[in-house]
């Protein structure tokens, strides 16, 4: 009898630490999850819902956007190393398009060739700079209207309608050269120069926004994909919105950028501020600065997990969808508005 009493208490020991280890495990995923949608996820805001408005006021923008697209991607075409002239051509349009900055060449060498990023620059009246980027190379093979004639068109956009802004903060547009493969995620990437450069001058960057493809749009259900399993659980799998990616570490920016967007935008926006390992996070000149210490993220529309034209020569100026690329240049401009802030007139 006690031998029986001793193994049914012995089973009964070893269900009760079973038990305990299972409550811990479950404690420990849940405290993970937690932290993960806090840290990571849970974005401010609210986000824009239903059918966007017409475009009414913003029909002006629209048409700026379409003819620097055209202008890039169609009339100059294919620009990169390979293509130099082009590459050289879409620097002296970007040059002129900033007329009213202070404009700038940071140019540096490749096989004794020289390249350079365009810097346009309203200086402020307190420290602390708010930079603007977007890369105007194209892929090998693509005259690259989305990647990036989108994000430049923007820039150059931009440029135009913040030209007379009372900025407290310094604001800086700037087109990188050389982001494209054969480039990418090296020393000879145009806004890893760039950045160094910054660093080294120790420049007080609080936020680098990169404009990464802003101007593809789907309605259709399963439009969207994702790098990461379960990513598709937490966002839609519909492609009809515009994205906020930073790393961790520039989770802050990241979230004040989108609480501003979201109070001026009519178009749906999601953010994530996720480890910069997730394919995709790290997929823009943000990454450059993330290398020198500066906080950093990108406005996309996640073009290699939605455009079916990403990087390939059918990336062509009738591919984009203009309505919804200019509610996200609208929106961004007052965003940038309130990260600079403003002088009394």
């Amino acid at each position: 009898m006690p031998c029986r009493q001793g193994s049914a208490k012995s089973a009964a020991m070893k269900i009760i630490g079973s038990w305990r280890r299972v409550t811990v495990l479950l404690l420990v995923t849940t405290t993970a999850a937690v932290i993960v949608w806090l840290v990571m996820i849970r974005m401010p805001g609210r986000n824009f819902e239903g059918t966007s408005p017409p475009l009414s006021t913003e029909e002006p923008l629209r048409s700026e956007l379409r003819s620097h697209v055209e202008k890039l991607a169609g009339e100059i075409g294919e620009r990169n190393m390979a293509h130099y002239p082009q590459l050289l051509a879409a620097a002296d349009y970007i040059e002129h398009q900033f007329s009213g900055w202070k404009v700038r060449r940071d140019s540096y060498e490749i096989e004794g060739r020289s390249c350079a990023n365009i810097e346009a620059e309203k200086p402020g009246s307190t420290a602390g700079i708010v930079l603007i980027g977007a890369h105007y190379d194209s892929v090998f093979g693509s005259p690259g209207a989305n990647d990036n004639g989108s994000g430049v068109a923007a820039l150059l956009a931009l440029a135009h309608r913040l030209s007379s802004l009372p900025n407290d903060k310094t604001l800086r547009l700037v087109a990188f050269v050389n982001e494209e493969p054969g480039y990418f995620q090296s020393q000879r990437m145009g806004s890893y120069v760039y950045a160094a450069r910054c660093r080294e001058r120790k420049e007080p960057i609080e936020a680098m926004i990169s404009l990464e493809t802003i101007g593809y749009f789907s309605s259709e259900p399963g439009s969207q994909h994702y790098p990461a399993p379960g990513l598709s659980l937490i966002y839609p799998r519909t492609g009809n919105f515009i994205g906020f990616v930073s790393n961790v570490s520039s989770r802050d920016l990241l979230r004040r950028a989108l609480d501003s967007f979201r109070r001026h935008a009519e178009i749906r926006s999601e953010g994530g501020a996720l480890p910069a390992v997730v394919p995709g996070v790290g997929w823009s000149d943000q990454w450059s600065f993330w290398q020198h210490g500066y906080p950093g993220i990108m406005i996309t529309d996640t073009a290699p997990f939605r455009y079916p034209h990403y990087h390939a020569a059918t990336d062509t100026p009738e591919k984009i969808d203009y309505d919804s690329m200019t509610r996200v240049v609208a929106g961004v401009e007052q965003m940038i508005v309130d990260l600079v802030g403003t002088k009394s007139r």
